[in-house]
């Protein structure tokens, strides 16, 4: 029998890897803003072809950094092409991109946080509305577009349909009818600039994983004045007060690596929360919690700049 040399046995593996992808990947400009030409990665499989849903991601990186086709993505983005989505990655402005935080006071830099988001949410309502008018060629479903997104981008999915809900965005940027059929978010809040959490009309499903010793993003509360920054923790008290639908996954003693653990440890139970609350229409509020046996306890403590170190002090 004719031996296998480790080279061999290498190259087969990575041949095997790249046949096992299982989308066509293709590249279209949604925008241009501020000399900025924005991009979008559509990744699909010509095995279904009708009425398709789509998860829109957009990638993590502290509004600073990042990118739509980051390497460790695409495992993610391949595991829901098999299931028989579309997936949409799509690029946004970075507004603390260079940003000199050293000359900042608090009131300068929640001023400049405040237009970050604002940006990056109106490139994600640019983005959906691209999906909308392409949905047709597309063969996705107008009615099954999830917005799901990692650390800056989980914030923005968040504050995308916090926005909607509370009707604070102008109009013109999405359909006057149009909802996002969930929201999945990895490591993500919601900033308000007019004090605690509050929903208007019922939010879609929504998901969230979260560590609480997160020091980039708040599991909790952090209030300035009138302004609060809300994470999973705090969110899901409110969707439950008002008995609005949640999954929210808990992570204790675990920080920010929660922005991106679940996309390899928790595809299935994403994918269930698809199929029950989205598909299946399921009223359920759910809390799961993970603690780790023998993992050391945390410090659980987060300020204003406790988000500035954490995020840009690298």
């Amino acid at each position: 029998m004719k031996k296998i040399t480790l080279f061999t046995f290498v190259f087969l593996l990575s041949v095997q890897a790249v046949f096992s992808q299982s989308f066509i990947k293709e590249t279209y400009q949604f925008a241009e803003k501020d000399g900025q030409k924005l991009y979008l990665d559509r990744y699909y499989s010509q095995e279904f072809s009708d009425n398709i849903p789509c998860i829109l991601f957009m990638f993590g990186g502290a509004f600073a950094r990042g990118a739509r086709d980051v390497e460790k993505y695409i495992p993610y983005f391949d595991y829901f092409v098999e299931q028989g989505f579309s997936v949409v990655s799509i690029d946004y402005r970075l507004g603390l991109k260079d940003v000199d935080f050293q000359n900042m006071n608090e009131e300068q830099f929640i001023e400049r946080f405040i237009h970050t988001i604002d940006m990056a949410v109106e490139d994600m309502f640019d983005a959906t509305n691209y999906i909308l008018q392409n949905a047709d060629k597309w063969n996705i479903d107008k009615n099954m577009i999830i917005a799901n997104g990692s650390s800056a981008g989980a914030v923005t999915v968040l504050q995308g349909e916090y926005a909607l809900r509370n009707s604070t965005w102008s109009s013109g940027k999405l359909p006057t009818d149009f909802t996002y059929a969930g929201v999945i978010a990895f490591a993500g809040a919601i900033f308000t600039t007019d004090g605690p959490l509050k929903w208007n009309t019922p939010p879609s499903p929504i998901m969230m994983f979260h560590g609480d010793a997160d020091i980039q993003v708040p599991y909790g509360a952090l209030e300035f004045e009138n302004f609060g920054f809300y994470g999973a923790s705090v969110i899901s008290e409110e969707l439950e007060n008002n008995n609005y639908p949640f999954w929210f996954y808990s992570f204790q003693n675990y920080g920010h690596e929660i922005a991106s653990d679940p996309m390899q440890n928790n595809k299935e139970d994403v994918l269930s929360f698809i199929n029950q609350f989205i598909y299946n229409n399921q009223q359920y509020m759910i809390r799961t919690n993970l603690k780790q046996i023998g993992k050391p306890e945390a410090e659980k403590k987060f300020d204003l700049f406790d988000y500035v170190r954490g995020n840009f002090d690298r």
